[in-house]
């Protein structure tokens, strides 16, 4: 095989999404497998809507992903190329400029046509297979408005020949522009690259896949906490399987199972339960200095400070978010909700919350509380761990009522209706703080 080119061409035109990541990752393990070259191009022929901002977004989106590319271009500063391929074509005969005839007043009264044969192309694609077309209805078609200003078509064309681009990944809305690709890339004398036109990611419901859907900015997505791997194994599996029922597929063993033959004819589902389920297995795999950085960026300002004050403490409370979360962006709702702070700040609460919902009498939980305290009392503090703790209370709460004595004892611990076990919270509170919040529970129960 010759030298393998592959090329992700964006247009400016939007943000980079999930569609064109999943196009981009092919593209790019095509070529790493192969020893080849991955090209970047920006397609910016489209001067009105092109800008700078979606070009910085999709080399954002592209770096925090790690596919990096080897050249990088943009149409915009290629002009002289264009031109030089143009005044061929016109010279050959399979080009000329056309006179119009203005549709307004002030508009554009030429433009540069390809002279079409009309017959029937047929090219193979890697998905589908040999794909024919008869290229008659399309005429005599546009490829420029001048010599300066060339047609998406056009400009494509003299670019994959220009940068010797040996295999062109893309969607399957680019199959209907491939016949006239082919007419021009035979008028270059340029050769034919092998095609691989990716079906489309639909909605639920299967419809085109929208923003409302999760056709997103992949930025948006780092935003929100979501972590490069899980974006890039959700995104290879949305199209493409390894041949087999995995679902955790590292870039690495990307690298080594990929292939064109495995992608699949059918459309994918954008499912985003399966990305949250993907993101949630490679938090717990992060390091824990990075996990807690990540959700120390994400606390309340009063919060944050307090992780900084303890960071023992809040080092211990990072599995434990992890647990609740998908993607890291959730903390804040979290600590919005209550969550967290219990862990740094002694909670407050009303009497009737401390009790069970079968045992209402004030006197008896705070009877179970002084049971408690003077069996924790025992344990020494380098002892004092969630494996102690429930071994010195189990008895006693099997005896009395599990509720009854581990419901007051955990609401006096966090102050909320939701939160870890009461030896968990114990064990990462400590002793001197736990038995300070029960004494604080056995007063209001005393009230």
């Amino acid at each position: 095989m010759t030298n393998v080119i592959t090329r992700f061409a964006p247009s400016p035109t939007g943000v980079l999404h999930i569609g064109s990541v999943r196009t981009a990752l092919y593209s790019w393990l095509y070529a790493r497998q192969h020893n080849g070259k991955f090209i970047l191009r920006i397609e910016d022929t489209d001067k009105e809507r092109s800008t700078r901002a979606f070009e910085e977004n999709i080399l954002d989106g592209l770096a925090w992903l790690g596919l990096t590319h080897d050249e990088f271009y943009r149409q915009s500063e290629r002009g002289e190329i264009y031109k030089k391929h143009l005044e061929k074509l016109i010279a050959d005969g399979t080009a000329y400029v056309s006179q119009e005839e203005p549709r307004e007043e002030g508009q554009r009264a030429s433009v540069i046509r390809f002279k079409n044969p009309g017959r029937v192309v047929t090219f193979r694609d890697e998905v589908r297979g040999d794909i024919s077309f008869d290229t008659t209805e399309l005429g005599d078609f546009v490829i420029a408005k001048d010599l300066e200003s060339p047609l998406y078509h056009f400009a494509v064309v003299v670019d994959d020949f220009e940068m010797g681009v040996t295999h062109i990944i893309r969607g399957d809305d680019g199959i209907s522009n491939t016949p006239r690709q082919i007419l021009i890339q035979e008028a270059l004398g340029a050769p034919r690259p092998s095609y691989t036109h990716l079906p489309m990611i639909l909605a639920p419901d299967k419809s085109k896949l929208s923003k409302r859907h999760g056709a997103l900015a992949v930025t948006e997505y780092r935003d929100e906490g979501y972590l490069p791997e899980a974006i890039l194994n959700f995104v290879a599996l949305m199209g493409w399987n390894p041949g087999n029922d995995q679902e955790i597929v590292s870039l690495k063993e990307m690298l080594e199972l990929f292939t064109l033959e495995k992608i699949h004819k059918a459309g994918a589902v954008f499912n985003i339960e399966k990305l949250k389920w993907l993101n949630k297995h490679y938090m717990k795999f992060l390091p824990v200095e990075r996990a807690g950085e990540e959700i120390a960026s994400r606390l309340p300002e009063d919060l944050r400070a307090e992780a900084h004050k303890n960071p023992e403490l809040f080092a211990t409370i990072v599995p434990i978010i992890l647990e609740r979360i998908s993607a890291f962006g959730e903390v804040a709702a979290l600590a919005d909700g209550g969550e967290i702070g219990y862990f740094f700040v002694d909670p407050s609460y009303e009497r009737d919350a401390l009790l069970w919902k079968d045992e209402r009498d004030p006197a008896r939980a705070k009877a179970h509380l002084d049971k408690v305290t003077e069996l924790l009392q025992g344990i020494v503090p380098a002892d004092f761990t969630a494996e102690e703790i429930k071994a010195a209370l189990w008895d006693y709460a099997t005896e009395a009522g599990r509720g009854n004595v581990l419901w007051p004892l955990r609401y006096a611990l966090s102050g909320r209706d939701k939160s870890p076990d009461p030896f968990t919270l114990a064990g990462i509170l400590g002793k001197e703080i736990t038995l300070r919040r029960i004494e604080h529970a056995r007063q209001i129960l005393s009230l």
